[in-house]
């Protein structure tokens, strides 16, 4: 059998990919758009083993936290697939790669959710100087948020600078030298943050345990 054969994507691979198009939409309370796309020939499959996994998703609810759009990718995985049953475990650990896309809107209707409004009081109190968080804006690739002294109506515009350290993520208020980490998961490495036509790029890994 040539090697371009074997590479070719069967049809043990596309059910491979329906059974964790299953999972993922499982695991989340929205999903729009999902590809998944199995890097291995059925041989591999039948022996258990996957060289790659790719999956890029849009406009996702996980756990009432809103990504525009997310890209995984993991390699080298030990599964047990059952075909007769589309039954899929997986068998070793492995590391994720991960890419978040994170628009103005989708931030704002984070912070002024009633599951995270605890997160927006946590800036407010600690990098805000006692202010009110009124809203938030990125505009020419910078993050802006709307303060206003409590019990006064005049709105003012704090820059945050937002950043990965130490695989942690801060937001930092020039004007108050101040700082916040963001509560992550510990096995989630943040590894750097960027932001790119008003878009916030988050790229990370975390470990998958079993």
């Amino acid at each position: 059998m040539s090697s371009k054969l074997i590479q070719k994507k069967g049809i043990i691979s596309r059910l491979l990919e329906k059974c964790l198009n299953i999972l993922v939409r499982n695991e989340c309370k929205k999903i729009g758009k999902i590809k998944i796309d199995i890097i291995a020939s059925s041989i591999q499959i039948i022996k258990g083993e996957i060289p790659k996994i790719y999956i890029i998703a849009d406009d996702i609810n996980y756990k009432y936290l809103l990504f525009d759009k997310i890209e995984l990718e993991a390699n080298d995985i030990k599964i047990k697939f059952k075909i007769n049953k589309n039954e899929l475990t997986f068998k070793n650990d492995f590391i994720i790669n991960i890419k978040i896309l994170l628009s103005q809107n989708s931030l704002r209707t984070i912070l002024f959710s009633s599951n995270w409004d605890w997160i927006r009081k946590m800036i407010t109190k600690e990098i805000l100087n006692e202010e009110t968080l009124e809203g938030i804006q990125i505009k020419n690739d910078k993050l802006l948020i709307i303060t206003a002294k409590k019990g006064k109506t005049l709105k003012e515009v704090e820059k945050i600078d937002i950043k990965a350290e130490n695989g942690k993520l801060y937001l930092k208020n020039q004007s108050y030298n101040k700082y916040i980490r963001i509560p992550i998961e510990d096995k989630v490495c943040i590894k750097d943050v960027k932001i790119k036509n008003n878009i916030i790029n988050i790229f990370a890994n975390s470990s998958v345990d079993f």
